[in-house]
């Protein structure tokens, strides 16, 4: 019987279990939305307990769906929304408050405060990311000084601080009952208070955000086969599974997606949208507003990095068409919507609803809606809403050519909006280079549990997962050169309205 491992992928809209054999093939899965809580505008938060109890259903979901023995799996892959932060009581396992999700914008002041005199960059030479609200620092600084008892706890160690990574192993692994209290590299490398270079938390970034070390999770490889502790019997998967592998939703798409050399690249479509180019064992400091991350490390060996592009607005802006807006009923109706037309007529949409990522960090814009006339209908609205994907893609992918050098022959995609074929065809077009997506197209999920595997002996080396890979669909670009430069000449001058919109 073919080896079986569980990866766990827990999304900022879902929560989703899917069973992989031995040939990388889902043979077996389940998925199973949350929540999303707004307090007030800017705000954006998750119930822990409500991620835990649908990720304990999606397992015990796919194991039936697969009619898999528990006893059959190898090892479980844990991949997750990065950036999303959680602080919870050691002894009881409750949450001290909902977690802050990776959008949130309530900590704007507080980075502020801290670039003041030294700029957003003082952090980047050692962290590798820019001051600003995305990262998870600002966030658990702001629990400890809101939280009464927050701060207390954790300074005692009786409070712990994790990603949504270390929440669901400690949860996997026992809870209050000798939960193991970890994360990944990759994880940790998104928080503003790890060293890129030595791997560990660094004393001097933890003073400068005022946080505890007896709060923080230890920091271990992303794939191990022993550090990361085995399930519980009597919890999800109803045996002992020994966990082996952690990362970063978008560090797996990359594994996923087999791009394990330097210069390999992979975007993944989801609520946000997030390029990832691999560059090797050196990290390579980004110029053009690019992050520097870790992409994964397998065992005792070297750290991987990898230069980032994130965009925070992708598939979350057909949402607001089809939530806010009632433009559509269903989200895959924007494309049928989008061809009822021949172009944008004239109309872009800067989806800046928290501010601009990667190339730009202004937490000062807001999303608009430009070049409106009583020509423009609902099909214009539903091609500018997909083309401010692919324009975002363009801006990331040029900042990586002028950090990297790297030429990209392909881009390997992946996520949920991959399926849109009129906004893969535009993307080609407006990069001039071919879009590929893969055969499976769960890359995120097949990256942890490639990771875990990897750990666990099912695969020997990174080769067989490069075997592995098949492409399934590719698009060529048609556009010709000058239209393309002309529609992001109009493109940039959209952004450029959307600075300065909060004082």
């Amino acid at each position: 019987m073919p080896s079986i491992i569980a990866a766990i992928d827990q999304g900022t809209t879902s929560t989703r279990c899917i069973l992989f054999d031995s040939a990388g093939r889902p043979c077996g899965q389940a998925q199973q939305e949350h929540r999303q809580i707004y307090p007030q505008p800017g705000w954006v938060e998750h119930d822990p307990m409500e991620i835990w109890d649908t990720t304990q259903a999606v397992i015990r979901a796919a194991l039936a769906a697969a009619d898999v023995a528990p006893g059959s799996l190898s090892a479980v892959g844990v991949t997750n929304q990065r950036e999303t932060t959680l602080l919870w009581n050691r002894h009881t396992g409750q949450p001290y408050h909902h977690a802050i999700v990776w959008q949130d914008t309530r900590t704007r002041d507080l980075c502020d405060a801290l670039a003041a005199g030294e700029g957003p960059d003082r952090f980047r030479a050692l962290t590798g990311l820019p001051l600003a609200t995305y990262f998870a620092g600002p966030k658990l600084r702001w629990l400890l000084d809101h939280v009464p008892g927050a701060r207390a706890d954790a300074e005692r160690g009786d409070a712990l601080f994790g990603t949504v990574d270390s929440w669901l192993v400690w949860q996997l692994t026992g809870g209050p009952e000798g939960g193991i209290h970890v994360t990944d590299v990759t994880n940790a490398s998104r928080t503003l208070l790890m060293n890129l270079h030595t791997l560990d938390w660094d004393d001097g970034l933890l003073a400068a955000l005022d946080v505890p070390r007896a709060v923080l999770p230890r920091i271990l490889p992303s794939g191990h086969p022993t550090a990361y502790g085995v399930t519980r019997p009597d919890g999800p998967f109803g045996t002992v599974v020994p966990v082996c592998g952690v990362l970063g939703d978008q560090q797996a798409a990359l594994v996923g997606q087999a791009c394990l050399s330097p210069g390999e690249a992979k975007n993944t479509y989801g609520t946000g949208c997030f390029m990832l180019l691999n560059t090797g064992t050196q990290p390579v400091a980004s110029q053009s507003g690019l992050l520097t991350t870790v992409a994964y490390q397998f065992g005792d060996q070297p750290a991987v990095y990898a230069l980032e592009g994130s965009i925070a607005v992708a598939g979350a802006l057909v949402q607001w068409l089809r939530d806010n807006l009632g433009i559509i009923t269903r989200s895959e109706e924007v494309e049928a919507l989008a061809r009822t037309v021949d172009d944008n007529g004239g109309v872009y949409i800067v989806p800046a609803f928290s501010g601009l990522f990667a190339p730009y960090w202004r937490s000062d814009a807001r999303g608009i809606i430009v070049g409106l006339t009583r020509f423009a209908n609902k099909g214009h609205l539903a091609r500018a809403a997909l083309e401010a994907t692919a324009f975002q893609t363009r801006e990331v992918l040029d900042a990586m050519r002028r950090d990297s050098g790297v030429e990209l022959k392909v881009l390997k995609v992946d996520g949920g909006m991959v399926v849109n074929e009129l906004l893969m065809q535009f993307q080609a077009d407006i990069l001039g280079v071919p879009v590929v997506r893969a055969r499976v197209a769960e890359t995120t999920a097949l990256g942890a549990a490639y990771t875990a595997g990897l750990a666990a002996g099912v695969w020997a080396s990174p080769d067989d997962l490069r075997q592995q890979w098949i492409a399934g669909r590719t698009w060529q670009p048609a556009m010709p050169a000058p239209a393309r430069e002309r529609l992001m000449a109009t493109w940039r001058k959209a952004v450029e309205r959307t600075y300065g919109w909060l004082d």
